[in-house]
């Protein structure tokens, strides 16, 4: 059995992932989903961490996943914990140092919207979250996740350097939505190969998988914990 510890991204919570979680303890699987600090503008990414370790309680054969803002967190947590594998979904990739803040100019995001909006007729960037985010999640569960936003993260977590000085000695898989309209594919292919040297392993979906494709999601998942117990018995 794997503990999957499962991060949510920004403005949500760890009902994100409720549909993925599901998959996971059909399967026999322990799975770790908490809500990071919300309405507090003074937390930091090391309070949300540090919220993540409390979550996790003491199990072992982790599995750390981080969605989008989430892949902030999620590498705080694998220096910290004996983690397995550590996964990020359309995950932020953080330089040791960058203020997230940051993060948006110095990987060339809008450069990379502009460049897909193009292509696509303006879908990709779209300020309608139904269209940017949600274009291919069932419109109940859409509704849902808009209901549910949360005012995370703090202002005080994206102004403050991200607080490693090296990415953590942990095997690291990314998984990108080929039709993400957040994140252009493009982006993180070169960011995924610049800041981590690893080429993604891509979805079928939106900016939101868990909600979008939660079987295909979960499937990657076991497939990594199950690589990563071959490789290290």
């Amino acid at each position: 059995m794997t503990t999957f510890v499962l991060i949510h991204g920004a403005g949500d919570s760890g009902w994100y992932w409720h549909l993925v979680e599901a998959e996971l303890r059909a399967r026999g699987h322990d799975v770790v989903a908490p809500d990071l600090p919300g309405d507090d503008e003074s937390a930091t990414l090391t309070d949300y961490a540090d919220s993540v370790v409390d979550a996790v309680d003491g199990k072992r054969d982790l599995v750390v996943v981080g969605q989008s803002f989430g892949a902030f967190t999620a590498p705080l947590v694998a220096d910290r914990l004996p983690v397995d594998v550590l996964v990020l979904v359309a995950g932020m990739i953080p330089a040791p140092g960058e203020p997230p803040d940051d993060w948006w100019r110095n990987s060339g995001y809008r450069s990379a919207v502009e460049e897909q909006a193009a292509r696509d007729g303006g879908l990709t960037g779209s300020p309608d979250p139904y269209v940017s985010f949600y274009h291919d999640v069932p419109r109940e569960l859409a509704d849902e996740a808009l209901a549910r936003e949360r005012a995370h993260p703090s202002p005080a977590s994206t102004a403050a350097p991200w607080p490693l000085e090296a990415w953590p000695d942990v095997p690291t898989r990314f998984v990108l939505g080929t039709a993400d309209r957040f994140f252009p594919p493009d982006l993180f292919r070169r960011l995924a190969h610049e800041r981590l040297g690893i080429v993604p392993d891509e979805i079928a979906s939106g900016h939101c998988p868990a909600l979008s494709r939660p079987k295909e999601l979960a499937d990657l998942f076991e497939r990594y914990a199950e690589s990563t117990r071959r490789n290290h018995p």
